[in-house]
């Protein structure tokens, strides 16, 4: 092989890696024209691997002729690796344009969560009748959640709530404090703190030390009623809870009382509806008895009374508590209240 050969080569290389840049398409394409032209195998370093077969004065030559060469293509390679970048960009930024003059999408509307949503009804209900809602702290003392219901240390009432307790940081004796296991406290504090007659709702959340299946969750919500005054009788609180029942399950459902027990109320009483799902016959859902628990209720305990800071021969009173999660569950249909609380869209976007 002589100079003039060795230069026609490189010459017929630089013509067919320009052609072949300029056609590329896009950066994968051109990659693969970079290294099949100027990469470690590539077809100059080939060519110029044979520089040995030249007479030793034409090999200095040769170098002065591929590196203007190799310059020229890695420049061409470059202006359209550039090229090609700024079309990718300009199909992008046309594909991605927004029509300002289109319609704007409409926001998908929120909704109230079931629980919210049926405690707001209960208060809907029973502020018919003159109920104002008071909230009371989940964090309570012993005396209030327990020993003020009548429900002393030693009393087996205790077994029913399994508490969870938690220290006092406030205090330098060690004070226990729980996580209230139901809104019955708030019954003291209401009888303290409003002047008779008192009617008030009290919503919140509850803890207890559960094991967590379809009917029973360790966080659940309740709503406890209470009603003091002279001369309240058993009458009122049937009669209410009554039109409870119409105002929140429609005026055909049928209701009963059961003899129930509780620490802080008696007489206790246990409230029933009607089936929602057999309407009375019985089915699995009721047990086969035709009748569903809603709530327990009964007239205030004379010991609680005198807690509250009232004389138990001249104030009457009933109180009731009832499951926010229960009864949005009889409401809607969903028979594991486990769902309430997993924030599933597929359910929480059908309310």
């Amino acid at each position: 092989m002589d100079l003039a050969s060795f230069s026609s080569q490189l010459d017929d290389l630089r013509r067919r890696a320009l052609e072949a840049v300029a056609e590329t398409i896009d950066l994968p394409a051109l990659d693969t024209v970079e290294s099949a032209f100027l990469g470690r195998r590539g077809e100059l370093r080939t060519l110029l691997g044979g520089i040995g077969q030249l007479p030793a004065a034409d090999r200095p030559r040769v170098g002065a002729l591929a590196n203007p060469i190799r310059a020229e293509i890695e420049a061409a390679i470059a202006a359209r690796r550039d090229r090609l970048a700024d079309i990718a960009l300009e199909v992008r930024l046309a594909q991605e344009r927004t029509d300002v003059t289109l319609p704007g999408r409409a926001l998908a509307p929120g909704s109230l969560h079931p629980l919210i949503e049926t405690m707001r009804e209960i208060a809907r209900i029973f502020g018919q009748f003159g109920f104002v809602t008071y909230e009371s702290p989940e964090v309570e003392t012993d005396e209030l959640n327990f020993q003020l219901l009548n429900i002393p240390a030693d009393h087996p009432a205790r077994d029913l709530w399994d508490t969870l307790y938690v220290d006092d940081p406030m205090s330098d004796r060690g004070t226990q404090l729980v996580l209230r296991t139901h809104t019955s406290p708030g019954q003291i504090r209401a009888m303290r703190e409003f002047e008779l007659p008192i009617r008030v709702l009290l919503p919140g959340r509850c803890f207890r030390y559960e094991n967590i299946a379809a009917d029973r969750n360790f966080e659940f919500f309740q709503v406890e009623g209470l009603m003091i005054d002279e001369g309240t009788t058993m009458a009122h609180l049937r009669g209410l809870l009554d039109e409870f029942a119409r105002g929140l399950f429609g005026r055909a459902i049928g209701t009963r009382f059961r003899p129930g027990y509780y620490p802080f109320t008696e007489p206790s009483v246990a409230f029933d509806i009607s089936c929602l799902i057999c309407g009375g016959p019985g089915c699995p859902a009721c047990k086969r008895s035709g009748w569903v628990t809603v709530l327990g209720a009964g007239m205030v305990h004379p010991y609680v009374l005198r807690a509250g800071g009232l004389d138990p021969e001249r104030h009457q009173g009933w109180a009731l508590g009832m499951g926010v999660d229960r009864l949005a569950g009889l409401r809607h249909g969903i028979g594991d209240i486990r769902a309430f609380m997993h924030n599933d869209l597929r359910l929480l976007e059908q309310f």
